[in-house]
């Protein structure tokens, strides 16, 4: 959906400026507007005495975000090497990382059980066997099965690769019992960029469920479970957004009345991404070419290398004209925007209406404060875009230089290495 008002009455104004220095295309993210949707996740779940949120460094990993993070006390769910470096990089200590990985290496582990470890999320029994040692506080991914429904963005759990089933679980946690650990986590994650609260209500109910079955066989108790990220926002203009004091309520009824039954309560974790950053950043960008054929074409200085959402799932963002009004019909054109890629789908808005569009008017693609550059890739050997930072006090920060082709060319300046039999 636009921008907020607020994020956009600072924005605006001096967006021309910014241009004129860091020159487009580039990400820019909201530091006031991160902030806030922090200070509100950590408001709303304050009955938990428990509760923490772990950052999903996948959506925006940049180190000055993890650092505003960090600052609203979050940890980090990390799903690869470079993301526990990064966190580790800024101070994250082992109880901060969660590593939530699939189909986890050696290399992985070496990295995950190095610097003083992290808490480890395992996604399958198999991997029990394959760690260095089992470490005293462990976690498991649990995939429900057929027994709940995923959403349009993850499908049906059944076909997902994540997670140990159903008839695994007491397994698991024996085995890890047997091997040494001696406090334990439970995660999963069933829907993502979900606006109805209520898939969250029951995903939780079901984990507490699943504690109570686990600790009843074993005679254990749980630290933490984590219901994954999954909040949605809303992308188009018109939806709304998800109830976070609802949800809140909710779930603090069933941890209140898990606590009844057993005599302690597990802590609550999650692992929102998107909902933490994703309204909070625009990619800008310069209309650079029309083209009149059996449409009508904007052609911009960004491509799907960029942001990749709509190409992959069809995904809308909303996209405004610098300095045009949208409310005067007779000044709109149906078109689409698109980039330089050699694909047919390297489409940011397919038969869009916009202002009327001409070559160097500025357009804001709003919502790619997630999954935007992070998602980024070098297909025809593009590059990715800079990223900045617009901070509390008005100033704008590069936090990630632009590409450049000697970046693109580094991985062929290696010594010769030839083997032969």
């Amino acid at each position: 959906m636009p921008i907020s008002q607020d994020f956009n009455s600072r924005l605006s104004p001096r967006l021309d400026d910014i241009i004129s220095h860091f020159g487009t295309p580039f990400h820019i993210y909201d530091e006031i507007g991160i902030r806030e949707t922090g200070r509100q996740l950590n408001q709303a779940f304050a009955q938990l005495k428990g509760f923490r949120e772990y950052f999903a460094v996948k959506a925006l990993p940049n180190p000055a975000i993890l650092r505003i993070m960090q600052d609203l006390g979050f940890g980090f769910d990390c799903s690869s090497i470079t993301e526990l470096i990064q966190s580790r990089e800024i101070g994250a200590r082992p109880e901060d990382i969660m590593f939530t990985s699939n189909n986890t290496s050696p290399a992985d582990f070496k990295e995950a059980f190095g610097n003083g470890g992290c808490i480890m999320n395992l996604d399958d029994v198999t991997l029990i066997d394959k760690m260095p040692s089992m470490p005293e506080l462990i976690c498991f991914r649990y995939n429900p099965g057929p027994s709940v429904e995923g959403n349009d963005i993850i499908g049906n759990p059944v076909e997902a690769k994540y997670g140990i089933s159903h008839d695994q679980v007491v397994d698991a946690y024996r085995k890890a019992r047997d091997l040494g650990a001696r406090r334990f986590g439970l995660h999963t994650m069933i829907v993502s960029n979900e606006l109805n609260y209520k898939y969250k209500v029951k995903t939780t109910r079901m984990l507490l469920e699943i504690v109570e079955m686990v600790q009843a066989e074993l005679d254990i108790r749980f630290d933490f479970i984590n219901f994954g990220g999954g909040l949605g926002i809303p992308y188009l203009p018109d939806t709304a957004p998800l109830d976070l004091a609802a949800l809140a309520v909710e779930i603090t009824a069933l941890f209140a009345n898990f606590e009844k039954r057993n005599g302690y309560a597990p802590d609550m974790l999650m692992e929102s991404g998107r909902y933490m950053t994703g309204p909070h950043g625009v990619l800008v960008v310069t209309a650079i070419n029309h083209k009149d054929i059996y449409r009508k074409y904007i052609g911009v200085d960004a491509c799907m290398t960029a942001l990749m959402r709509p190409a992959m799932y069809g995904a809308y963002h909303h996209i405004t004209v610098h300095g045009k009004p949208t409310d005067i019909a007779s000044a709109t054109e149906v078109v689409d925007v698109v980039g330089s890629l050699c694909e047919n789908n390297d489409k940011f808005a397919i038969q869009r209406e916009l202002p009327a569009i001409v070559d160097g008017d500025v357009l804001l693609i709003h919502d790619t404060g997630a999954h935007g550059q992070a998602m980024g890739f070098n297909y025809n050997g593009k590059l990715r875009p800079q990223e900045l930072l617009l901070r509390p006090d008005g100033k704008v920060e590069l936090i990630r230089r632009a590409e450049t082709v000697q970046d693109y060319f580094a991985t062929l300046n290696f010594s010769p290495d030839v083997w032969t039999s």
